[in-house]
């Protein structure tokens, strides 16, 4: 017995001094807590309600913190960095389970200079927000009475934690106190915590920020049904008018080609094929073009690959994942820029390939950054928490100059090396054939314009949960309805781009390449023109930094989608133009 408990006293010893030397990971990043360990009130952002974007530092307000030692607050994520994140530590003592009546945790000088700074942000509807554990609380500063005359703070923190085992799984806010603002006062700031046990898991938590009701609204489920008719109608469509136009054209030409030379001279040939020895001529400016087909191709990647993480993880569950995530996948992808972009312009045979891969791999890049570093300034002026850490800008430089441009390079060398050769049905004439006169509906303009209604119509439904998920206060998470309406967009895309073709190939107009692309890319500027469409008549937005940021950034947004959808109907029409299987051009090559 007495060897028993010496035994269990070293090993008491032992467990105790492991304990010390390696504390326990029990806190916010491991989600578990133990009983009256210390959870952690972060204050992040204030702002107008209106303006989701425009958001300040929370005690850029003249609030004050408790009396608890400050605890810094690091970006984790670059995406948090980018998304204006700034917690900051509210100093409030809150512990695992231990509930706390209403106290007093500091006070507030209440001079003329901090009155007019609380009364303008309660004419401005302004909010806080606020995160225990990862869950997002949000409050409102104060309001008014009927007439705006006088004006109110809340001043009474209420929270109310959820637990279940030794993790927390819900976080409810209650302001109370109303106080009035009047100059010259001391208002007192206080809160309380009480503790319930809840059945909700700890996975199923977020659950409560969705909203199941607006996401999978009929119209929703309506709006899909709607481009999936519109799908089959236009592959019928594109497969009865080809197919027996084509044939009709063929048989044609096949009699033709029996008559006897003086016949033949003395027909009336017309249609595509008579350039059939110009259709595969490289496109003008081929090194932009080739830069902007391999940039839409990497879009298009980014897009599957993150709407796949998405649908497999929840992505919102975590602060900035989202961007994070598309930032790591669109560095990762640059080969595929790289390859589609290098071998196109070797195939168009151009020399300069080096300069090609720089455009290629900086196009996009540069854009976003262009953009993000005018709103910057505005956001600096403003002091506002979307203002970019110049660290975060050099972190970004340094990803576009050691991630992207080497692995676009790569892809560049793979792209030449293994794809680079011309492979064309036909020979290219040495004489570029002179374009006739046509009519005017088509001309390669109006067929670019015309172009990109079907495949707006087929996802304008879907643009507006997007841009309410991303404007207003909403969550996305129906990942699996934008997997299907880009599989739609793609569809409808390649089967628009390759009825233009044909039409401009009729007409004996052989510069496809750019029609086929800018008759697709052109979604992009009825996107553009819808964006205009909600902010006027769906936000209720204001200021020049909301506004800036908005159009900024939805210029972002609608360029990408056209590079991407005009590189999709390349691609598509570059293959219904090349491959045999296809009733095309090539079956009536000698």
């Amino acid at each position: 017995m007495m060897g028993s408990s010496r035994w269990k006293i070293t090993v008491m010893v032992i467990l105790s001094a492991c304990c010390m030397l390696f504390p326990a990971k029990a806190d916010e990043h491991e989600h578990t807590y133990a009983d009256k360990e210390e959870v952690v009130l972060w204050m992040n952002t204030v702002g107008p309600y209106h303006n989701r974007q425009e958001t300040y530092k929370y005690f850029s307000l003249p609030f004050c913190a408790g009396n608890k030692k400050t605890i810094s607050h690091y970006h984790e994520t670059l995406g948090e960095a980018l998304q204006g994140v700034e917690l900051e530590f509210s100093g409030l003592d809150i512990k695992f389970k231990d509930e706390v009546m209403q106290t007093t945790y500091c006070e507030i000088e209440l001079d003329k200079a901090k009155r007019d700074a609380f009364v303008y942000a309660i004419k401005n509807h302004y909010w806080y927000q606020m995160y225990i554990d990862d869950l997002p609380i949000w409050g409102i500063v104060g309001e008014a009475d009927e007439n705006g005359e006088d004006h109110y703070l809340w001043t009474y923190k209420k929270l109310e934690i959820g637990f279940n085992g030794d993790r927390i799984v819900d976080v409810n806010l209650t302001s109370e106190g109303k106080v009035k603002l009047v100059p010259n006062t001391r208002i007192a700031m206080s809160y309380s915590v009480k503790w319930k046990k809840s059945d909700v898991k700890f996975e199923d938590r977020f659950d409560k920020y969705l909203d199941p009701s607006f996401f999978q609204h009929r119209i929703h489920w309506f709006s899909i049904f709607n481009s999936f008719m519109m799908v089959i109608f236009l592959v019928g469509l594109v497969s009865m008018i080809l197919m027996r136009t084509l044939r009709k054209d063929y048989a044609r030409y096949s009699k033709e080609e029996e008559m006897d030379d003086m016949d033949r001279d003395l027909g009336d040939e017309y249609g595509w094929k008579q350039v059939h020895g110009d259709v595969f001529r490289p496109s003008s400016h081929p090194m932009m073009f080739s830069s902007l087909i391999g940039s839409g191709c990497q879009i298009f990647s980014v897009s599957l690959i993150v709407i796949v993480v998405a649908m497999i993880g929840d992505l919102y569950t975590e602060r900035g994942s989202m961007l994070s995530t598309a930032i790591f996948v669109y560095a990762a992808t640059s080969p595929v820029n790289g390859y589609f972009g290098g071998s196109l312009y070797a195939k168009q045979g151009g020399r300069r390939w080096i300069k090609q891969m720089f455009i290629g791999a900086f196009l996009i890049p540069a854009m976003v950054c262009g953009v993000a570093f005018f709103i910057n300034f505005i956001a600096i002026y403003y002091h506002a928490s979307r203002a970019i850490p110049f660290g975060t800008m050099v972190a970004v430089c340094c990803i576009c100059f050691f991630v992207i441009l080497p692995l676009n390079l790569v892809g560049t060398i793979l792209g030449r090396n293994l794809s680079g050769q011309p492979n064309f049905p036909c020979r290219v004439n040495a004489v570029p054939r002179p374009i006739p006169e046509k009519k005017w509906f088509m001309e390669p303009a109006v067929i670019v314009c015309l172009g990109g209604i079907l495949p707006f119509g087929s996802i304008f439904i879907e643009m507006y949960f997007i841009f309410t998920s991303f404007w207003a206060y909403k969550i996305y998470y129906v990942y699996g309805f934008m997997m299907l309406v880009l599989v739609i967009l793609c569809i409808v895309t390649v089967c628009v781009t390759i009825v233009c073709t044909y039409f401009l190939l009729n007409a004996e107009d052989y510069r496809w390449q750019w029609t086929s692309f800018l008759s697709a890319a052109s979604t992009a500027v009825y996107v553009y023109m819808y964006s205009f469409y909600y902010y006027f008549f769906k936000t209720k937005m204001y200021g020049l930094f909301q506004t800036s940021f908005y159009f900024g950034y939805m210029a972002v947004f609608s360029t990408a989608l056209g590079i991407m959808c005009g590189a999709v109907g390349y691609m598509g029409t570059s293959a219904f133009m090349s491959h045999p299987p296809t009733v095309n051009i090539v079956l009536l090559m000698e």
